[in-house]
């Protein structure tokens, strides 16, 4: 009896994902993106750049 619950309940999350898949493809990008992106560095010192410079004085 508890082995149905729980594949019920596995199938039942698996049915809710394909859903929000279908519903918000773009949503599901974006976390990708910003999951595997790094954010801006800067190309000589190789710091996070925030802003528009970095702090070693180039441009980043």
């Amino acid at each position: 009896m508890l082995f149905k619950i729980i594949i019920i309940f596995l199938l039942a999350m698996v049915l809710v994902g394909m859903i929000g898949k279908l519903v918000f493809p773009s949503a599901i990008d974006r976390m990708k993106n910003k999951a595997l992106g790094r954010g801006p560095v800067c190309r000589t010192c190789g710091r996070y750049v925030i802003g528009k410079s970095c702090d070693c004085g180039k441009k980043g």
